[in-house]
């Protein structure tokens, strides 16, 4: 463990005990052990790993945790920013791609603000000695602030490049996906200090914003970079059924809500991507929909038999959902049910699979039971 590990170590205190746990999941190509790691979490959101296989952890109302490998948890991390919580909160955590140089961490998360609340990221160093975040500075806001609590997106996702993708949603207010001048439905591409990389596809159109990367978005939840192409793969909700996973190519419009493969709420027919072809169509979708939020791709040898999958946390189908791919052409789909709230999936620097609960909030890991 390097001298930065053990001074975070030291420097926290244990406020929740972690609980030893395991049960037994089946799956078509494997038999599955799942063991708590950490229980007794305020709805979990967001996970990043330290390379030593620690996590920092968001929880919803506010609080931002660091969880050792053994399932130690640790107090709350002070200089968070205050937060709206309703569908939003504190959202997802990442760090920055030379963490171990300057100790940076982001985190999005829905901000209140004049007007309603939007979604926000900012970025602070982590300081091991007092476990704190110090010099807390927001890089970007959505514009505009809106007045009601839906669809706030918010993952984080670093290219290979450097350069930060933040995902966000339409906020309920459909019809301004479609409109460049706001941030609302948009995948958004900054550099990590917040500025707008001038190779971004609106930079130079008059009216539009220049850190949108796609548009046409309904509320983005998942993304994920394909391990071999370097491809960027999202997946948002639908409205009423019409969730699904895109393959984003830059300055695309993804045609929310002109077309869908789900329905409005009232019940209401959406024109189906078909007929409008110039328009970016989903590679997969579901409906009755499965309610998915993050998303990755695993490589690990934990669970030999689904290397190279893609791997979905399922909220209202309380289930990981696995896909089986040929390319670019969705082959296969599994549901392991789980029988809770998904809310996240990642693969750790061990290869195993975690993935976070959303109401009883815990931290499992996933491996072949062998």
């Amino acid at each position: 463990m390097n001298r930065y590990a053990v001074l975070v170590c030291a420097a926290l205190t244990v406020a929740v005990v972690p609980a030893a746990g395991q049960q037994r999941l089946k799956s078509e190509k494997a038999r599955i052990l799942v063991e708590t790691v950490a229980r007794g979490l305020d709805h979990p959101w967001g996970l990043a790993f330290f390379s030593d296989g620690r996590m920092l952890v968001t929880e919803r109302a506010g609080h931002l945790r660091i969880v050792s490998p053994d399932g130690q948890v640790s107090r709350p991390i002070a200089g968070v920013p205050r937060v709206y919580v309703y569908e939003g909160g504190l959202l997802d955590v990442a760090l920055d791609p030379k963490f171990t140089e300057n100790r940076l961490v982001y985190l999005s998360y829905g901000e209140p603000r004049e007007g309603g609340a939007a979604t926000a990221v900012g970025r602070a160093r982590l300081n091991a000695a007092n476990a704190a975040l110090e010099n807390f500075q927001v890089i970007f806001q959505q514009q505009p602030a809106v007045a009601n609590a839906n669809h706030f997106g918010s993952r984080l996702i670093f290219a290979p490049d450097g350069k930060l993708f933040i995902s966000t949603g339409e906020r309920g207010n459909s019809d301004l996906a479609q409109d460049l001048s706001t941030d609302l439905g948009k995948l958004i591409r900054i550099n990590p200090d917040g500025s707008a990389p001038p190779d971004n596809p609106f930079v130079r159109r008059k009216g539009a914003r220049p850190e949108i990367w796609t548009y046409g978005h309904r509320n983005i939840q998942g993304l994920a970079f394909h391990p071999d192409t370097g491809a960027l793969w999202e997946g948002e909700f639908g409205p009423t059924g019409g969730d699904e996973i895109n393959i984003i190519e830059p300055g695309r419009n993804y045609g929310w809500p002109l077309v869908s493969w789900g329905e409005n709420a009232d019940g209401s027919a959406i024109p189906r991507p078909p007929t409008r072809p110039d328009l970016v169509d989903a590679i997969y979708h579901w409906t009755p929909s499965v309610s998915f939020s993050g998303m990755t791709f695993y490589t690990g040898n934990a669970i030999p038999s689904w290397r190279g999958d893609l791997l979905l946390a399922g909220l209202a189908s309380q289930a990981l959902i696995r896909l089986t791919l040929d390319g670019t052409h969705v082959t296969g789909e599994e549901r392991v049910p789980v029988g809770e709230r998904i809310r996240h999936v990642a693969q750790g620097p061990d290869g195993f699979v975690y993935i976070l609960t959303d109401e009883d909030g815990r931290i499992l890991r996933l491996r072949t039971d062998r």
